[in-house]
Parts: C-alpha cells; structure tokens; sequence
C-alpha cells in the first residue's frame, strides 16, 4: 500500500492544499468587501457555494474528465476514476510518484473550486443565486473540466508541448474570459451603487489569504517538497512584490495620492501574471514579470471602464490580461535549468496557441451558456431586488445583524 510514497512530500502536499483551499474564503472575503454593504453576502455565498457544489461534481466524474485515460485529446475517461475509483489507495506515476493519488485528487480540487468563483466579480449584482449555481454546473462540465484536460490531464495542448504550471490558462486566463463573455450577455447592472467598497477592513483581511494561500497554490505544482517548489515559492513573492509596487507607482504618477486598495490590487495582477510561469523563470525573471503585470494590467482595466463593459471588480484586466502575458512570459522567460522549459520562439508560439484558444473557447461558451440560462430559466436579479439589496431580498439576513 503507498509504496514508493516519500512521507515528507505528503505533508508538503496537505500544506500546500489547505493553503489553495482557504484561498476560495478569502476570495469571498476580498469580493464582500468590494461590493456595497447591502449585496456583500450574496456574493460571499456564491463564492462559498463552490466548495460544496464542485467538490461534489469531482467526485462523481470531475476529476475523471480531467485526469482519467485521453479521449481524442479533448477529455479524459469520466467513469475511470469516479466516486474515487482507482485513487484511494492508488500512486499514479504521472501525477506525483511519490504521494498518494488521493492527495494529488484533494490537490487538484483546490483548483476546480475557486475557477470560476473568480468570475463572480465581473458580473457582480446580475445572477440570482439559482442562476449562479446553474451557470456553474453546466460551465464546470463545458469549459473547466475540458480545459484541465487539454493542458494538465494528457490532452492535445499538453502533446504540443504547451505548458501552464499553476493554471494562469486554466484557472485565471478560462475564468476572467469567461467572465468578459458573460458581461456581454448580461449587460450592465439595472442599479449601480456609489456606496462600494463598503468594509476595506474585509478587503484587506481577504487580499492577506489570498496572497498567503498563493505559495502553495504555485509551490504545490511541483508535487515535492524539493527544489523546484522553493523557486515557484520564491517566484509567487517576488512577483507579488514588484506587482504592488509598479501598480502603486502608477496610481501615484495618476491621482497624485497613495491608496489603500490599489497596492492590493497590483499584489494580485503580479501574482496571477507569475502563476502559469512560477515553476519555469528564474526569480530574477519573476521580479520583471510581476513589473510586467503591474503596468499592463493597470491600464488594462481601464480598456472595460472605457467601453463600458461594466465588469465591476476589474477580472479580466487583473486576472485575464494577467494570466494571459503571464502564460506568453513563459515562451520568453522560462529557463531550461529550472525545469526542463526552454523560452524560445517555439515555445512563445505554442503558448500563443493554448492561451488564445482556451480564452476565446471559454468567452463563446460562456456567452452560449449564459444565453441559452436566461431563455429557459430566471437567472437574473431584478431591480425592485438591487434597490432593497440582494442580502435582503435573497437571503433575508443582513452583514450586521439589526438585532
């Protein structure tokens, strides 16, 4: 039973995956404290609700269609490993030769948890949370599972050569894309409240896990407690690092006047921007990609506010333009040394490839799902219920109690 199993690995793999797990509270956290007061614990229970409704669908398939044997290079076998078939007291030498499958399975889901629950800040105040959960089922089975398959499951962009170390593609790139597809379909909010953020106490308290939670997001990858983790450890802080302080400097250079929330913010652009490249740059490659994120991603969040898109917590400039360069850095960037990647032309085009088509892919089907949910069902918030306040009307409890 578990032979081959190296005990110290385990225990960097339960650490490692309790770091990604509370990640998904902290990002209810981070959102809450965003949004007006009235509507916070709406899209905390969204974001809460994925942990239950994914960790379910894992099991019965979920992590099957990810990681179970390649069909046609889009999918993988959803029966293979099903209500833990194969994995409880399995070692998969594909996924981790020395910890037990299970924990790379329990790893995994981490993963599948806080995708699209991401996405909830682009559409903020638009789903009821009925809709909510519906778009989440079907973009799990559509879009997630899929994706995970082609780049980390054996799939077709994984045989070109593609690589993605803690899914700037899979998780950051496919959610915020997503998120730009569901704007486009939903529209603007029918009421927009000038009361947000409403508790820069949460904001803070949610930004402080999500960036504690990121090292093991990035150094889990590894599946070791070895050497390549500690440079994906040191890559997320680095990058994390220089992205608040480009994004500071340039918020300083705009308004004449520091922030309280926009260092957080440029923490995050760095952070997303180094997830997909952590395990494959050198950190002094890391400290110019979270630079790189830093800048770009702060004027990418202005293309939405220009358009008018309405994609309220700035997901697809942070997260989407962040995992998108940060997966084209590594075609520039990654050193052979590191981790057997090498930054070349090829290599630029190959991740070309995969990240285009995994955010156009995810963008259409989003827009399809979404269209299809507003036809045959009541997904959306009303105004009468945006004016009394989502907690209110949804949920019938408050932030702070009136008792």
């Amino acid at each position: 039973m578990f032979q081959g199993v190296v005990h110290g690995n385990v225990a960097f793999m339960i650490i490692a995956t309790v770091l990604v797990f509370i990640m998904t509270p902290g990002l209810a956290l981070f959102y809450g404290g965003l949004v007006e007061k009235k509507n916070c614990l709406t899209i905390m229970v969204q974001i809460l609700l994925s942990i239950g409704i994914v960790t379910i669908m894992w099991i019965f398939g979920g992590f099957s269609m990810v990681f179970g044997k390649d069909i046609g290079g889009v999918i993988g076998n959803p029966l293979q490993y099903m209500t833990f078939s194969n994995t409880i007291f399995a070692v998969n030498s594909e996924y981790g030769l020395t910890i037990p499958f299970l924990m790379f399975f329990m790893y995994q889901l981490m993963f599948a948890i806080i995708t699209l629950p991401l996405m909830t800040g682009s559409i903020v105040n638009r789903l009821n949370i009925g809709g909510w959960i519906k778009l989440l089922i079907i973009w799990m089975i559509l879009v997630y599972f899929p994706v995970a398959h082609w780049i980390w499951g054996g799939g077709f962009l994984h045989k070109m050569g593609f690589v993605d170390f803690a899914g700037g593609t899979v998780i950051h790139a496919s959610a915020a894309f997503s998120g730009l597809g569901a704007i486009w379909v939903l529209g603007r909010r029918k009421v927009i409240c000038k009361k947000a953020p409403f508790n820069l106490g949460l904001v803070l308290i949610g930004a402080a896990i999500l960036m504690f939670g990121w090292f093991g997001f990035n150094a889990g990858g590894a599946l070791t407690a070895a050497g390549i983790a500690s440079i994906a450890f040191t890559n997320t802080g680095v990058a994390c690092a220089s992205g608040m302080v480009l994004w500071t400097i340039l918020y300083y250079c705009e308004h004449k006047k520091f922030s309280f929330v926009e260092p957080m913010i440029g923490a995050v652009a760095g952070l997303a921007t180094i997830t997909p490249a952590s395990g494959y740059v050198a950190p002094m490659s890391a400290v110019f990609i979270g630079a790189l994120a830093g800048v770009v991603c702060y004027f990418a969040i202005k293309i939405p506010r220009k358009l008018q898109w309405d994609d309220v917590l700035d997901v697809w400039g942070v997260h989407g333009v962040g995992g998108f360069i940060g997966t084209l850095c590594i075609g520039i960037f990654a050193n052979k040394i590191v981790n057997g990647v090498d930054g070349n032309l090829h290599q630029f085009l190959i991740q070309l490839f995969g990240v285009v088509l995994v955010s156009v892919y995810s963008l259409v089907v989003t827009m399809i799902i979404i269209k299809i949910l507003d036809k045959v069902s009541d997904i959306r918030v009303t105004k009468e219920e945006l004016e009394a306040g989502l907690d209110k009307s949804l949920l019938g409890e408050s932030f702070i109690s009136d008792k």
